[in-house]
């Protein structure tokens, strides 16, 4: 473990990966250790199934920050990823038990942590196989550094010294007897250890040893568990139903056992239990233990298994521990009771948001069980629209029972859940009906049903253009909400969807942050909670301001939840902008998979306007490629009636309101140079926005015929036209909304700078068109000179120079090119070095408008 201490500073993970029994966890611990005595703040975090719900996960995370010493700034939640890279000081974040995790939104989540982490923090993870952590890139950077199960195995002296420590002495014959039969196996060698302290017969218990891993874990376990007194084999036994081993705990199992000695002892021995290095005086077996315990349990004793688990449901029950409570409870068949606690707690973590833990519990229900409870039936829809989406909610919903139930509570609930559904899965017309119905009955009392119902159809409402009600609605949500963070979150989120679609951009930052961290009165629903609902406008917002890091670094938490849960504007507008990103750092490949994925996504999920949204996006990727014919056939296998109704174009979608058929229509035929008969269209369709206060809509239309009438030779018209919408744009710090036009732009914001319009006298627009041509490539003293011919006949480009101008066409990053051409970076450097001189060019985007008016590249 020296070298992860001297790597300290460069190595970003250490992977300590082996089978189970390999003594990962003592690795760690030493390092732990050794760290610590260096004066490294550490956290450990040991992790369980429950952790593939993206809330907990967070919600661990934030704590391990406090565990670090990490403190939360006053009047809000951390954000636990800027915490982290933010601290000065070192520290190391160690986690155990890594392969439990499934779901692909933590392992986004974790590698999220990994890119943020600063050069002074460490991330530590124990794992028996290969985490989805994006290993290659990490080697590729040596910021990974692997330990694994060669390098964990006991040499045959670290045997006999294991042996002496451990006062179970061998014969030279006898220790490299043990060494070759258990090759190493830190499990098995601690076993074999304790079964020679109550075996006189050494040479009988070398001499069963088996050749494979599993029957020398067995027969080890076998012959440790027969020499043990009666009273710690029924301690083993019975507590091999919990996962974490506490005095309280166990003593519900145990009532006539000293279980506090126990435990004492036990740990003492150093014999089976492992200390949680996250709760104090808590102790779990060590897996491979474990498991032979539980198969044990049920061979000898399966009388027991039920009972067991129904006294550990009851303990964590009067430790006001429902979470356990209720796994417990399941796990002992007493399905009737853990409803009962579902009953009593169901409505709280309905309203923090604990949606896939609510869809675990009430999946392990027998169906005609909950069939008979019509309330805990519909919450069930509720959790399960949340986790699993829509879709596979409504067919629950349509199979229950719910529907005809007379309890007020039950119908209420419905009333609110179907306009969700219906918006969820795109139907928003239906969607509007159903709310509207669902308005005429009277308040329900319960702050859940109150404030969701005119939350949904405030955002159903806006969507169908009619901003002013909607405001209306959520006051009627604020009024209703009580305590529900859940609601909070979800008034906040649409009011900053409709501040956006107004114009109001900074207004509607600030409520998307509001709606992920919430308030210091609501912890109980934070950032960690991870809900794609708010997230994903704040990564849009954060994108527009042109935080492309901050922007990204959201989707690797909330692109995933968007996808699981399958809201069609979220998983449009979280695609979307993953590809935008990945193409301006030149990350062509990922950018064009990502609108792929989206693509295949609509498709399975019958969305679509997902799957024409994708098109229209691949479409523009190609336009700015400089294919503007391959772009415009793209375009009309966009033009998908099913996606594009009357309504729909009528209808004021988030994902839609400035990357619409229409709009990417226009620009297509601005490449194509067909800009004058554009003109018309977007002055009609400017007028139908502004009816609506489509705001944000009007800023690109305006945007968009500045640069047709430029094209068209209306010069004058056009720098005014220019003007009036960035000055716009600058008041209220609009960045992509402009620069995603790309290097059409250069030449109007360049022509802008030259007029001698009052406006350009005030340095702040003055600043803010020299960032847009910043961040273009370019500088207002540049011209795009046509190459005359007399110096492209004396200097030639090769052919190798040719293809890197090609690639730099295509939005390569160097890096990129790199790995397309098989050579290093500094070849390509030197390449697009002698291109700009041979070019008489300073820029990519000189370098490529030169070579495609030369002929030299299309």
């Amino acid at each position: 473990m020296t070298d992860c201490l001297d790597l300290a500073g460069l190595v970003k993970l250490v992977l300590v990966r082996a089978p189970a029994g390999f003594g990962k966890t003592t690795a760690m611990v030493q390092l732990r250790e050794s760290l610590q005595e260096r004066g490294v703040a550490t956290a450990w975090l040991t992790l369980d199934r429950a952790d593939n719900d993206v809330p907990r996960f967070l919600a661990s995370l934030s704590a391990a920050a406090t565990q670090l010493g990490l403190e939360c700034p006053a009047g809000g939640s951390p954000d636990v990823f800027s915490l982290l890279a933010a601290e000065q000081a070192p520290f190391a974040l160690f986690l155990d038990d890594v392969e439990v995790i499934r779901s692909s939104g933590v392992a986004d989540i974790l590698k999220e942590l990994l890119e943020r982490l600063p050069r002074n923090g460490l991330l530590v993870v124990a794992s028996r196989n290969l985490p989805d952590l994006g290993l290659g890139r990490l080697r590729a950077r040596n910021h990974l550094l692997e330990l694994d199960s060669e390098l964990l195995r006991f040499t045959a002296e670290e045997t006999a010294d294991f042996f002496r420590l451990r006062g179970a002495g061998l014969f030279l014959e006898a220790t490299d007897r043990a060494h070759e039969k258990t090759e190493g196996w830190a499990a098995a060698l601690w076993l074999l250890s304790i079964a020679l302290h109550r075996n006189s017969a050494t040479g009988d218990v070398l001499m069963r040893l088996s050749d494979s891993d599993r029957d020398v874990a067995d027969y080890l376990t076998e012959e440790v568990m027969s020499r043990q007194a009666p009273v710690v084999r029924n301690f083993l036994l019975r507590t091999s139903v919990l996962r974490q081993l506490s005095v309280p705990t166990c003593q519900a199992l145990l009532p006539n056992v000293d279980c506090a000695a126990m435990l004492c002892r036990l740990a003492h021995d150093n014999a089976f239990l492992i200390p949680i290095e996250s709760a104090p005086l808590q102790f779990r077996y060590h897996a491979l233990f474990a498991d032979f315990l539980r198969k044990l349990l049920v061979r000898e004793r399966p009388e027991e298994v039920a009972r067991l688990n129904l006294a550990a449901s009851g303990a964590y029950e009067s430790q006001d521990r429902p979470v356990p409570a209720i796994d417990h409870a399941i796990e002992g068949g007493d399905f009737p009771h853990a409803l009962h606690l579902l009953e009593k707690n169901a409505h709280i973590l309905l309203e923090q948001g604990r949606m896939r833990l609510l869809d675990r519990w009430y999946s392990a229900m027998p169906a005609e069980l909950l069939r008979r409870m019509p309330l805990m039936q519909v919450i069930a829809v509720w959790a399960r629209c949340f986790s699993q989406g829509p879709w596979i909610a409504m067919e629950c919903l349509q199979a229950s029972n719910c529907m005809s139930s007379r309890d007020e509570q039950v119908s209420a609930h419905i009333r609110a859940l179907l306009p969700v559904l219906l918006a969820m899965m795109d139907r928003y017309e239906e969607a509007h009906d159903a709310g509207r119905a669902a308005l005429g009955h009277p308040p329900s009392g319960n702050c859940f049903i109150d404030s969701v119902l005119p939350n949904a159809m405030a955002h159903i409402v806006s969507v169908a253009g009619d901003s002013k009600e909607a405001h209306l609605f959520l006051e009627d949500a604020r009024r209703a909400q009580g305590p529900s963070a859940f609601n909070r979150m979800y008034t906040e989120t649409v009011g900053g969807m409709l501040d956006l679609r107004e114009g109001r951009l900074r207004q509607a930052t600030a409520r998307f942050r509001l709606a992920i961290t919430s308030s210091s009165t609501a912890a109980t629903y934070n950032y960690a909670h991870g809900n794609a609902w708010a997230g994903v406008p704040y990564a849009a917002v954060l994108y527009e301001a042109n935080d492309l890091v901050g922007a990204e670094r959201l989707l690797n938490v909330y692109l995933p939840l968007a996808r699981d849960v399958g809201l069609p504007d979220h998983m449009i507008t979280s695609y979307r902008l993953r590809a935008r990103i990945s193409f301006h750092h030149g990350d062509v490949d990922t950018a064009l998979q990502t609108i792929t994925d989206l693509e295949y996504l609509g498709h399975r999920r019958k969305l679509p306007r997902v799957t024409s949204s994708a098109k229209l996006e691949r479409s523009r990727i190609l336009l700015l490629q400089g294919h503007a014919s391959a772009a415009r056939e793209e375009l009309m296998r966009a033009d998908d009636r099913t996606a594009w109704t009357t309504s729909a174009d009528r209808q004021a979608r988030p994902a839609q309101e400035v990357d619409d058929l229409l709009i990417s229509r226009v620009r297509v035929e601005l490449y194509l140079g067909n800009a004058a008969s554009q003109v018309p269209r977007l002055e009609a369709e400017m007028r139908s926005a502004s009816l609506l206060k489509r705001h944000q809509r009007i800023l690109k239309l305006r945007l968009l015929l500045a640069l047709s009438l430029l094209r068209a030779g209306d010069v004058e018209r056009a720098v005014e036209e220019a003007i009036s919408v960035l000055l716009d744009s600058s008041r209220e710090g609009f960045f992509r909304l402009i620069l995603d036009e790309g290097p059409l732009l250069g030449a109007l914001i360049r022509r802008v700078l030259e007029s001698s319009s009052q406006a350009i006298r005030d340095p702040i627009f003055r600043e803010y068109l020299e960032r847009l041509l910043e961040h273009l490539g370019l500088t207002p003293t540049e011209d795009e000179r046509p190459l005359t011919d007399g110096k492209f006949a004396t200097e030639h480009l090769s052919r190798s120079e040719i293809r890197v101008l090609e690639l730099l066409a295509e939005g390569y990053s160097n890096t990129a090119m790199t790995e397309i051409l098989l050579v290093s970076n500094s070849t390509v450097r030197t390449h697009l070095r002698n291109i700009y001189t041979k070019l008489d060019c300073h820029n990519r985007i000189q370098a490529v408008a030169i070579g495609r008016r030369s002929g030299l590249i299309r």
